[in-house]
């Protein structure tokens, strides 16, 4: 299942520009909205995805219902450009980075990725770029016209009351977690070996003509950018951290920094180019490794934060605020939360295995010893890990998954708004739909 829904997630990403192969139409516009476009491919692709993807407490996924996304989304990218309303590259640069290597860790390595798709990962980021950008945009703009969208208690009992009982979804098995996370404090002794290492390095590089983005690729910690040799692209000034960029400013194109220290770990930088107030360099980052002795000071504070908790000296919640340094759960005391949903309750299947199989061997409210794991960005870190309930498969009850159809009524009165501004914005714009999706009746037979 998981490779299934990687490969769609690539598909639609890949193919949505589909064009004429030897002579053969292979596409057609189906849809124009002012400057915007609408392809044949892109709808068949993105009902795929839909029927792939589909939720808890969505309606029946028609082709109609699509297209009426789709044209809306369109709506508002003409709306974008005809206000003047941009994207920034480096958010669409971070987001096609994430997507990278949610697609890398799925397939396996970067390696596997290019052998199957024959194409080097610069080149998949290339041929995506123009649909995230969009992506990004269209988010921008919904969020604008729903910033104010609020449901009251009342709202969401009548939005659960409105499903039909034999339709409602069914939920699996479902967890209440918290951790409190700790990083290890790298000694002297090992940044000096780093920082030895790194001036090694700068060495064959300065004194002996090594290439630096060669060296990049084989030895830098920083894996998004090794991939491009070391290359970060363009940035404006104050958007990198302080100790990297002035280290850049001084540079002169080709030339290589002393060492410098951030919050990231240790690099060296070569300035490529500079444009006005942009600059784009390229680094090496070795990242100092704690040492045995580093971590038995974190599962000591660890145990002794544990043993706080089950004195009943301190609540779990209070020990996570005062003391986690994962700032993500740190603010909700510690527990962790569904990334799309925003729900506390955690699907069994999306638990990182390592994780759940802890969970399943610990009782409801029952705290692990410290246990050693590595974080989505790599560092190395300690936690200890709460248990605080657990759902046991069933059909959904407002009793039960509050949250859930809270977020579901949210998003409905979301999508009315949104289909509310389409009809008021559509004459606005020049629009023509294929005549083989009249009986969608998207338009609603007005004339455009």
């Amino acid at each position: 299942m998981k490779s299934t829904k990687l490969l769609i997630f690539i598909v639609v990403a890949l193919f949505s520009n589909l064009k004429a192969q030897n002579g053969v139409v292979l596409d057609k516009i189906i849809a124009k909205i002012d400057n915007q476009i609408l392809l044949k491919s892109e709808l068949d692709l993105a009902y795929i995805q839909a029927l792939s993807t589909q939720q808890e407490f969505k309606s029946e996924v028609t082709i109609c219902k699509v297209l009426e996304q789709l044209m809306t989304n369109k709506l508002l990218l003409a709306k974008a450009e005809i206000d003047s309303i941009q994207m920034e590259d480096k958010m669409v640069d971070a987001q096609l980075d994430r997507r990278m290597e949610y697609f890398i860790s799925q397939i396996g390595s970067k390696e596997k990725l290019e052998k199957q798709y024959g194409k080097s990962v610069k080149k998949l980021k290339d041929e995506m770029r123009k649909q995230v950008k969009e992506q990004l945009l269209v988010q921008k703009m919904q969020e604008t016209i729903t910033a104010k969208v609020k449901v009251t208690p009342a709202e969401v009992r009548k939005f659960y009351g409105s499903i039909p009982k034999d339709s409602l979804p069914f939920f699996s098995k479902e967890l209440e977690v918290g951790q409190i996370v700790k990083y290890p404090k790298v000694s002297k002794v090992q940044k000096i070996v780093v920082r030895d290492r790194l001036n090694e390095i700068r060495k064959q590089i300065v004194d002996n003509g090594k290439d630096f983005a060669e060296i990049a690729a084989e030895v830098s910690e920083d894996p998004l950018s090794a991939r491009d040799g070391g290359n970060l692209g363009f940035f404006k000034q104050g958007e990198l951290v302080p100790e990297y960029e002035a280290a850049a400013l001084k540079l002169k194109p080709g030339e290589t920094s002393p060492v410098v220290e951030s919050q990231f770990g240790f690099h060296i930088i070569q300035l490529i180019e500079r444009r006005g107030n942009q600059f784009n360099s390229r680094h090496i980052l070795l990242k100092p490794i704690s040492s045995s002795t580093d971590n038995d000071v974190i599962v000591q504070e660890l145990d002794s934060i544990r043993n706080l908790i089950l004195s009943d000296s301190m609540s779990f919640e209070k020990a996570a605020k005062n003391n986690s340094d994962d700032k993500f759960t740190k603010e909700t005391g510690g527990i962790m939360t569904d990334n799309e949903s925003g729900s506390t309750k955690l699907v069994a299947e999306r638990i990182d295995p390592a994780l759940y199989f802890r969970l399943d061997t610990m009782k409801i409210g029952h705290i692990s010893p410290p246990i050693p794991y590595r974080t989505d960005d790599g560092k190395e870190a300690f936690r200890i890990v709460y248990l605080k309930s657990v759902s046991l498969p069933h059909q959904a009850t407002l009793k039960e998954d509050y949250q859930k159809i809270q977020f579901a009524t949210i998003q409905e009165k979301k999508n009315k708004l949104i289909n509310s501004w389409f009809n008021k914005t559509k004459s606005e714009v020049f629009i023509d739909l294929d005549p083989e999706y009249k009986d969608c009746e998207i338009l609603k037979g007005e004339q455009f």
